[in-house]
């Protein structure tokens, strides 16, 4: 293993990739709960009952791959395979935490998007499908705490720098005795909830083009911190504005590639990017199905964004679903395969964490946003009572969301049995 804090390559020789394989598939098979729990699985794994990885070159890897666009939790399995076996146990590791939950959602897709499909599927995911707003609130909710503190310790660095810069040569060690430490002029602060409401009404507005919003707000507070356009921004325009012209597979393809490779954030933030492409420019889906997409994507083992395959199944069929798996996921091999060795650099790239604050607070702006129309799509009065409870069990309650949501589910069947209307 490399030293904590240096480029380094693995020590490939440690580790069999048969164990890699068999590990690797197990956290795929029993990983429910989102990136919270692929986390605890992989530390569990990793750190304190093989010791194949210590605690600081564990968190290390968290931080980097938060850093990347793109499934996390995926990155960072990825990462610790690459870790103990190079690139064949990158691959071998990633396949492993992927492949078990897409089979079982393209399984699910089937029976749920039949032309014909089981009423009490359809109450199931009917019932599900009613709850996943809270979800996004219970995730975004998660995530707040940790950005905004680091806001404000950006904030209080900056204002440090610029009280010893105003000292004079001849000030004692330390600063001036006596003097209050600085506070910051806030204005960090006040930004992040600019960027957090501009994901808010992206998501809740225009979902398609959230990336652009969380790209820019990146670029913007990269400025604001340095002074320097990091980039030609009008090129990301540019850029998307062809691909919206996209149709068929290749549609497919740039839905996949959005949520793969220039979304930050992850899980939830790929909601709106998907429901504006899925439902209201494609037609691929309607709302009930897109929600029954999101439920999906929850109860099922391994990544969140495999979501993305039920959407692809609807486009077309398992070809498709398999399509939009292996391009949303490709960018993830890419970054750690291509980056791993560089990512104590990245780490410490001022800009990339300018970049990442001013992106993190807009993408959970974003999921945020996503709730707003996720709980818009409910379509059937029974399901308002299966939103207040879920809502209740989750955010007052403070319980698990896979229970929110199998007992969502199950309410959804009692609701098809008594001849409401599901689906």
């Amino acid at each position: 293993m490399g030293v904590p804090g240096q480029d380094a390559e693995p020590d490939t020789r440690r580790v069999r990739l048969t164990t890699v394989a068999g590990q690797w598939l197990r956290i795929g098979i029993t990983g429910f709960g989102g990136p919270p729990a692929h986390i605890a699985l992989l530390r569990r794994l990793c750190v304190q009952r093989r010791r194949w990885l210590s605690e600081a070159e564990f968190e290390d890897g968290i931080a980097a791959t938060n850093l990347l666009p793109g499934p996390a939790s995926t990155q960072l399995a990825i990462y610790c395979a690459w870790r103990l076996r190079g690139a064949a146990g990158a691959v071998i590791g990633g396949l492993g935490f992927i492949l078990p939950g897409l089979v079982v959602i393209i399984g699910l897709s089937a029976l749920l998007l039949a032309d014909n499909p089981n009423l009490l599927v359809l109450g199931a995911a009917s019932g599900a499908g009613a709850a996943v707003a809270v979800v996004a609130v219970h995730a975004a909710a998660d995530l707040i705490p940790a950005s905004w503190r680091r806001t404000a310790t950006a904030e209080r660095g900056e204002a440090e720098a610029r009280q010893r810069a105003a000292e004079p040569p001849s000030a004692p060690l330390g600063g001036t005795r006596g003097a209050k430490p600085p506070a910051g002029n806030r204005s960090g602060r006040a930004r992040w909830l600019a960027y957090a409401a501009a994901g808010i009404v992206a998501a809740a507005t225009t979902g398609a083009w959230v990336v652009i919003v969380l790209l820019a707000c990146g670029l913007i507070e990269t400025v604001a911190r340095h002074g320097r356009r990091p980039g030609p921004r009008r090129a990301l325009p540019t850029l998307v504005a062809p691909a919206t012209a996209l149709t068929g597979l290749g549609a497919v393809s740039w839905v996949a590639f959005k949520v793969g490779a220039l979304s930050y954030g992850g899980g939830f933030v790929i909601i709106p990017l998907m429901q504006s492409d899925a439902v209201n420019r494609y037609h691929w889906m309607n709302d009930s199905e897109f929600l029954y997409a999101v439920a999906l994507g929850q109860i099922t083992p391994g990544p969140v964004v495999q979501t993305v395959a039920v959407v692809g199944y609807a486009a077309a069929g398992v070809g498709g679903a398999l399509l939009a798996a292996t391009v949303a996921f490709a960018p993830s091999f890419a970054f750690v395969l291509a980056g791993a060795r560089h990512f104590d650099r990245l780490r410490a790239n001022v800009r990339v964490q300018a970049f990442l604050a001013g992106a993190g607070p807009a993408a959970i702006g974003a999921i945020l946003g996503s709730a707003v129309a996720l709980g818009l799509a409910i379509s059937h009065l029974w399901q308002l009572p299966v939103l207040a409870a879920a809502a209740a069990w989750v955010l007052l309650l403070r319980r698990g969301v896979v229970s929110a949501l199998l007992g969502a589910a199950l309410t959804g069947v009692v609701a098809s049995i008594a001849g409401l209307p599901v689906g």
